[in-house]
């Protein structure tokens, strides 16, 4: 089937409903920087960041009108995507100035569990045939992200954007919380307290203590692994101590599951795999307690209907006429 990517179309007037959701995100927490302002780090660079993706995204717009077609409106939404990388450390600007709930969160696991899962789901099983796998999944969340949207793009295409605003939607909604909820998960709160105290059932709060430390556990399981690395690598580059809880991986995946299933069952079959060893990842890699997989899988359900709901009641617009 010919994509004809370059094919003139009539134009869609105006922003997509995925620009529109960066801009309404980009308003909201400009207005919380400025509310913030006095204790922020660098609140006059974060306005100028976020001025630069205003811009941007009018400039896309712009360039689309001149050429019109699948392409143009690929790279449009593609950017807006793309933006998430930046969007999910910037969460941590945001919460690390409020005091960390990771007490609340760990001592509700050691009364649920009797213990901590996440450190002996991986003290039990470090051996490679049990650390790969859940690693690879783990690292594919990005991976299925690009293969749902890509296959939505290709054979979908009347319902990509939709697909689109559902994503960056769901991922803005599960960011507005990590800037209120300001919880890091185990890789970074065991460390701040000390394994004695995570051993001994001690959970103390310690404030702001995140403002000011990012130490990050190493990685548990088989060291040597390819895809042990590639996650303790990009861990140590783009990881920060927010966004635990809810869990977005188990969330953002569960969702991509369910567009997978809307769009084709056998690449709901393929991605299935995947999906299993990454939510299981979440808790053997200690990014996350148990409880933040459970709140992931079950916010992803609400968010995923009503987000829906919310596409085809106020912004959906036919890409092509």
């Amino acid at each position: 089937m010919a994509l004809n990517l370059f094919k003139r179309v009539e134009i869609q007037k105006g922003l997509f409903a995925v620009e529109k959701i960066t801009l309404i995100y980009t308003l909201l927490t400009s207005i919380l920087i400025l509310f913030l302002f006095q204790k922020m780090d660098h609140p006059l660079r974060m306005l100028l960041e976020r001025g630069m993706i205003v811009g941007v995204t009018f400039l896309l717009m712009y360039l689309y009108r001149l050429a019109p077609c699948k392409f143009s409106t690929f790279i449009r939404i593609a950017i807006q995507m793309s933006l998430l990388s930046y969007w999910y450390p910037d969460t941590f600007e945001f919460n690390r100035i409020f005091p960390n709930l990771d007490h609340i969160f760990a001592s509700a696991e050691e009364w649920l569990f009797g213990g901590q899962p996440a450190v002996w789901f991986c003290l039990r099983f470090p051996h490679m045939w049990v650390s790969e796998p859940f690693n690879m999944g783990y690292f594919f969340y990005y991976p299925m992200i690009l293969i749902v949207v890509v296959f939505y793009f290709i054979r979908c295409f009347d319902h990509f954007e939709e697909i689109s605003f559902v994503l960056v939607t769901s991922f803005f909604i599960y960011y507005l919380v990590y800037i209120f909820v300001p919880v890091a998960g185990p890789q970074f709160y065991f460390p701040a307290i000390g394994s004695e105290n995570v051993a001994k059932g001690i959970f103390p709060a310690i404030g702001d203590y995140f403002n000011h430390h990012q130490e990050l556990l190493p990685g548990p399981g088989y060291d040597h692994g390819f895809f042990f690395n590639l996650v303790e690598g990009s861990q140590r580059i783009g990881e920060r101590p927010t966004a635990a809880f809810p869990s977005s991986h188990v969330g953002i995946s569960t969702i991509l599951m369910l567009i997978a299933w809307r769009g084709n069952k056998k690449l709901f079959s393929c991605l299935i795999p995947f999906y299993l060893l990454l939510c299981g990842a979440t808790v053997y890699i200690q990014a996350h307690y148990v409880i933040d997989a459970i709140a992931g899988f079950v916010s992803a359900f609400a968010i995923y209907f009503s987000v829906s709901w919310m596409f085809k009641r106020w912004f959906a617009v036919p890409m092509f006429k």
